[in-house]
């Protein structure tokens, strides 16, 4: 018997037998829009498929041209486009797999200047103003929705979701929010809904029957203005008439100021939503967001929640994660921690994505780990991401690696980052990669710091030896008042009422938001989120958000964070997470101060000048979050016995802590040595 027998249960669909219940979500990868696209899809999307996943769903389509996401190359479906996708769905069904393509209307959300909405009205982040339709190019518009299927047909795809949520197009027409027609389209929900149902039903029409077709519903706008949980239930049912094979849930709008993927948001903290679908429709429903591990899966489908479940992230961090869970092999999965460093940041950047946890994630023609032709000794210095990168694939290939790790634990910076509010996850990363190098047979020796001479006679030596953090030089620094942030991420100080934070990059906002959060629920626990948040499942509100949002926190600390530099606070944050610290830290009434200069630090507190004043900011805890300079005092030592050493990691570049780099860093030295 599987270890999770429900999530591999088969789940018969109008014309098709699925495997087991686990949908490989989209995501935008950035490789639609490349040249060499296709083949690079290829090859990424069959080996998701070879990891078990019963169902792929590619990153987004245009039905047309003024559906584009963007103004670099068009990515729509078109009959040029159908002759290059043709290699995409042969590599996934020569994987044994199934793939459908995603077609998505961006709507007012598109960056191309010949943008159009159901009403004109600006996105709150997009520059553009869109065109509004007019009646007969809405009918156009289905029609392009259903040769853009019809053309996915015959490249060779086994169906299409059609994109009705995240606050693109057919969202747009649903809501009034966005939807201030008069005519056919606007006004009752009746009318805002034939937009949609018409897509699917021509699309049905169009494709047949042996054609899988899924529409991807809001089941929680978390807007001003969205569908309440009523109106929700009213649309699926009238999606399922119209010929739909599965819903697949969407949670928030692109513009809605309430987390849905990044990791502060609890596991499977919107499937509550999900199961409201499941009781009123008879085709299975997909629950999705924050779904990360096989038990999670497995609660989901045994509670009645859903009948599948959406992984999107989690199967870029492991292309094997269907097959390792029928397996029952837990400790072998690499698991998504939600930080969208390597993804959503990525794309947002117009760069491919990847994962920070497997640098290989979209780049499987390029990163490409094959046996090692001349086996070497390899010792390894630090046991933190840069260094758990390269022994695992060092090893893998079939070096035989030693790793020294100063302290009495493998993480490094992970062991930090997990103690923040949202972070736990990281510590599942730790775990993954030991169990990893264990089965790749990596001695590792903890709680040993290594030395020149016994590095010395070793092939190659890579020196991840991470970061020191900086201690800025200000009259008063060693004040017992003063701590770094090292010491109050693990616990060895006291940290009194009123603190002081000199830094505000990232590891600034996470010691605040340490400090104001740790002992909270709101990122483990769905109602705590909720409710932290303003999210409600009475059926009646609209955008499921309260009708009184969440007043301002009463923090444990009164919190001052000051930089020398006068950008904005958070610009150094993630592009898809950052908005999240700072407003957490504007509800806690966090004062932030820029453009500082520091005079010194006393008993009374931090003295600063700012535009020419002096003023002092009283202290209890000054906490110092200065930056960090590389390790690699080694590096001399070992060049002075004729040895060069790889430095990766921190120890290569301190800067801002990067896992994203030092992980690839790790990973890229590891496939060539």
């Amino acid at each position: 018997m599987p270890a999770y027998p429900r999530l591999f249960t088969p789940l018969k669909l109008a014309h098709l037998t699925l495997p087991n219940r686990i949908l490989m979500g989209s995501m935008h990868t950035g490789l639609e829009a490349m040249k060499d696209g296709p083949g690079r899809l290829a090859a990424f999307f069959a080996e998701r498929a070879r990891g078990g996943v019963a169902l792929i769903v590619t990153g987004a389509f245009s039905p047309n041209v003024a559906g584009c996401l963007g103004p670099w190359r068009e990515t729509m479906m078109d009959a040029e486009d159908r002759d290059r996708h043709r290699a995409i769905p042969q590599a996934v069904h020569d994987a044994g797999g199934r793939i459908l393509l995603q077609l998505l209307h961006g709507g007012r959300y598109s960056k191309n200047p010949k943008l159009v909405a159901p009403s004109p009205i600006k996105a709150p982040i997009n520059p553009l103003s869109p065109r509004e339709l007019t009646s007969a190019e809405v009918e156009q518009t289905i029609e392009d929705f259903a040769r853009g299927a019809l053309l996915a047909k015959e490249a060779g795809y086994d169906g299409v979701e059609i994109m009705g949520s995240e606050g693109y197009l057919i969202n747009q027409f649903l809501c009034l929010r966005t939807n201030q027609r008069t005519d056919e389209w606007g006004g009752a929900l009746e009318n805002r809904m034939r937009f949609a149902t018409g897509i699917v039903r021509r699309v049905r029409e169009r494709c047949g029957s042996d054609f899988i077709l899924q529409y991807r519903i809001s089941v929680l706008d978390l807007v001003e203005g969205g569908l309440s949980g009523d109106e929700i239930l009213q649309l699926a049912r009238a999606i399922e008439s119209a010929g739909a094979d599965l819903l697949n849930s969407g949670v928030g709008w692109h513009e809605a100021r309430i987390p849905t993927i990044a990791h502060s948001v609890p596991r499977g903290g919107f499937a509550w939503a999900t199961r409201r679908l499941k009781e009123v429709v008879t085709i299975p429903v997909i629950a999705s967001n924050r779904i990360n591990a096989p038990e999670l899966a497995e609660d989901i489908l045994a509670r009645g929640d859903a009948d599948m479940v959406s992984l999107a992230r989690p199967m870029l961090a492991d292309p094997d994660f269907a097959n390792k869970a029928k397996a029952g092999d837990r400790l072998g999965i690499n698991i998504c921690f939600g930080c969208n460093q390597a993804c959503l940041d990525e794309i947002f950047d117009l760069r491919v994505a990847s994962c920070v946890v497997n640098p290989r994630a979209c780049h499987e023609t390029e990163l490409v780990y094959r046996a090692a032709q001349a086996k070497k000794r390899i010792a390894v210095v630090g046991g933190g991401p840069a260094g758990l990168s390269f022994a695992a694939v060092a090893a893998e290939r079939g070096h035989a690696v030693t790793l020294y790790e100063k302290s009495t634990e493998l993480g490094g910076q992970f062991n930090l980052a997990r103690r923040i509010p949202g972070k736990q996850e990281f510590g599942e990363s730790v775990a993954y990669f030991a169990e990893r190098l264990r089965r790749a047979g990596v001695t590792v020796a903890l709680n040993h710091v290594a030395n020149d001479a016994e590095l010395k006679d070793y092939d190659e030596v890579v020196l991840a030896s991470g970061i020191a953090p900086r201690t800025p030089a200000i009259p008063g620094v060693e004040h017992k008042k003063v701590a770094g942030y090292v010491d109050v991420l693990s616990g060895r100080v006291s940290v009194g009422e009123r603190v002081v934070i000199l830094g505000a990059g990232g590891i600034g906002f996470d010691v605040a938001l340490y400090l104001l959060e740790r002992n909270g629920k709101v990122q483990v626990d769905a109602q705590a989120f909720s409710s932290h948040w303003g999210i409600v499942s009475d059926a009646k509100s609209a955008g499921g958000l309260a009708v009184e949002q969440p007043h301002d926190a009463n923090p444990a600390h009164r919190i001052t964070m000051l930089k020398r530099s006068a950008t904005p606070f958070g610009s150094t944050l993630g592009k898809t997470t950052g908005w999240v610290h700072r407003i957490e830290l504007a509800r806690a009434r966090v004062e932030m101060l820029r453009g500082v200069e520091y005079r010194k630090i006393d008993d009374a507190g931090v003295h600063i000048a700012l535009e020419g004043k002096e003023r002092v900011i009283p202290a209890d805890t000054v906490v110092l979050c200065t930056g960090q300079d590389p390790l690699r005092t080694l590096a001399s030592h070992l060049e002075a016995h004729g040895k060069k050493p790889h430095l990766i990691g921190g120890a290569r570049e301190a800067g801002e802590l990067d896992a994203m780099r030092a992980m690839r860093e790790g990973a890229e030295l590891a496939a060539g040595i």
